[in-house]
């Protein structure tokens, strides 16, 4: 089980279109705005992870022409954010947006959001750890999941929310931009390794 927690951490920590996009709401319309998107986003991980679950994710992506369509939106979105966010200049650029997403965004974020299904996949067909006990083990893997998620995503939107008050050099601006695109490269890199 530790090994599930640990490999939890690690896959929701880093940036990912989820956590970009909350870290974006918090900066740009605070606390309670992102918290309507955070619970979006929550709802629309856990129908992602029952889509896992269950195989319904499997069987909707084991149609060719819909995985290729699937793939290329989520890759061509992914590939859009990280040049939005690299090319910012030297404002931290999360995401522009004219308004706050609230719920629905946040569940229509996630259902188009590979590295949701891919960090799904990971955890749930991965770490056995009550291998006589499947339903169990799924059930205490969704409640361990929530937990963690919830908690690294209260970070992420409170970091959204701190950066504004802070007064950074430009040049330390561009390379959290930097960063937060290379980030965004690699979940498009998994996505595309996983696809194949």
């Amino acid at each position: 089980m530790l090994s599930f927690v640990f490999a939890v951490i690690a896959l929701i920590i880093t940036p990912g279109p989820g956590v970009l996009s909350l870290a974006g709401v918090g900066s740009a319309y605070g606390y309670r705005h992102g918290a309507r998107y955070l619970i979006g986003l929550l709802l629309g991980n856990n129908m992602v992870c029952i889509a896992v679950i269950t195989g319904l994710a499997a069987v909707m992506l084991a149609e060719p022409r819909l995985r290729l369509v699937f793939s290329v939106a989520s890759t061509a979105y992914l590939l859009w954010l990280a040049y939005r966010i690299a090319f910012a200049g030297a404002k931290v650029g999360f995401i522009d947006m004219p308004a706050p997403p609230g719920i629905r965004g946040g569940i229509l974020l996630q259902a188009i959001n590979p590295k949701a299904y891919v960090v799904n996949t990971v955890l749930f067909s991965g770490f056995a750890f009550l291998p006589g006990s499947p339903g169990l083990e799924m059930a205490l893997k969704l409640v361990i999941w929530n937990v963690l998620w919830i908690l690294v995503h209260i970070l992420w939107l409170w970091v959204g929310v701190s950066i504004r008050a802070l007064n950074l050099p430009a040049r330390t601006q561009r390379a959290i931009n930097i960063g937060m695109a290379l980030a965004m490269l690699a979940v498009v890199a998994l996505a595309i390794f996983s696809a194949s």
